[in-house]
């Protein structure tokens, strides 16, 4: 027990004791023809009993109990020996002195129980949420780990690719004895292989460090148009078909224009690369609560159920000549935004891509 628990201990005591000896002063100076000051003293032994079980328990209501007895006795015996049935209902009152110090006293240590047991469960709980958070961390520090190993993995796979053609494309130059245009040929595989790595290093510093969204209120018909005229010559050419249906014509989108027609013409183009055998894709937007919800619907082969997991991971790709970034960086453009970016398998056929992003800002449409 610290000293300052033994001070207040200490003063807690002495007020106790201040109240009994006070009391049984009142009455002994009091004379007895004042019987309602009596009855009004005799009440006031309860506020150092019931102090003393509060704070000292059962055996501390017990003690106060048995001193205010011990005080109150003798002014019985002297002030009303001659009123014996007044003095019995004195002795009466006694007894509840130890009745309420016991019961009080009992109520209180419960109490304390109590409330040391809620006290021992809550740092229970703190230990566990501590444990539970520096695990979380551990699993989080391991699963960067693990996205550093993926990443370095899949991006030297994709390099090696196209530096094993400049390698052997500049070998065969060296060598001098070439056509003019086998000489072409071999400086245009290089100059190709250098854009594809260009190509592929510019998505890989859009996933590891997306620009941040210059937020404004779009109108969201025009923009599903813009991707659709994009995609239309090599939809045509592949027999594909593609429709929009915005409700209301005119909902708006409050997010960075440029950044999200990235995000929707990745998902169509992707969506028409699914689709060899021609068919439909359905662009659809609308309003669900204070989201924004625009879909991306197509008929092709689809993704395998165990890769749904997998589609947004940098580098995984089931497409022969994919860079596996494009789904990763639509992704994390789609997380700047503050929305989720969902990939599940239509019913019908092929895929179905929804972009959800919250609506909590209002501008003047651009």
């Amino acid at each position: 027990m610290t000293p300052a628990m033994q001070y207040n201990r200490r003063i807690q005591i002495i007020l106790i004791l201040l109240g009994i000896i006070g009391t049984s002063l009142a009455h002994y100076f009091t004379p007895s023809s004042l019987i309602l000051w009596h009855n009004i003293f005799q009440r006031l032994y309860y506020l150092p009993i019931v102090y003393a079980a509060v704070r000292f328990g059962w055996i501390g209501g017990l003690l106060a109990a048995l001193l205010s007895g011990l005080c109150y006795i003798p002014h019985i015996l002297i002030d009303w020996r001659q009123y014996p049935g007044y003095a019995f209902n004195q002795y009466a009152e006694i007894v509840l002195f130890f009745l309420v110090g016991a019961v009080t006293g009992f109520l209180a240590d419960e109490q304390r129980k109590k409330q040391k047991e809620l006290e021992k469960a809550a740092n229970q709980l703190a230990d566990a949420n501590r444990e539970l958070r520096d695990n979380f961390e551990r699993m989080k520090r391991a699963d960067r780990l693990a996205a550093i190993g993926n990443l370095s993995a899949g991006l030297a796979h994709e390099i090696r690719n196209p530096l094993a053609s400049i390698e052997g494309s500049a070998g065969i130059l060296g060598k001098g004895s070439l056509t003019e245009e086998q000489h072409r040929e071999f400086l245009e595989i290089i100059k190709k292989e250098c854009r594809r790595l260009n190509r592929l290093l510019g998505n890989l510093l859009d996933f590891a460090r997306p620009p941040v969204p210059q937020r404004q209120s779009i109108i969201l018909e025009p923009l599903l148009e813009s991707v659709i005229r994009l995609v239309s010559h090599t939809a045509s050419e592949k027999d594909i078909r593609i429709y929009r249906t915005v409700s209301p014509p005119d909902l708006t989108l409050n997010g960075d224009g440029e950044q999200l027609k990235q995000v929707i013409l990745n998902l169509v183009l992707n969506a028409i690369q699914a689709m060899p055998e021609g068919g439909r894709i359905q662009l659809n937007a609308r309003l669900e609560a204070s989201d924004l919800i625009v879909e991306v619907v197509d008929e092709g082969t689809g993704v395998a159920p165990e890769d749904l997991d997998r589609i947004f991971t940098p580098f995984f790709t089931t497409r022969e000549n994919g860079t596996g970034l494009g789904l990763a960086v639509a992704n994390q453009i789609i997380m700047q935004h503050g929305g989720i970016l969902e990939a599940r398998i239509n019913t019908g056929g092929g895929m179905i891509f929804t972009i959800a992003i919250p609506q909590t800002e209002k501008e003047t449409p651009s």
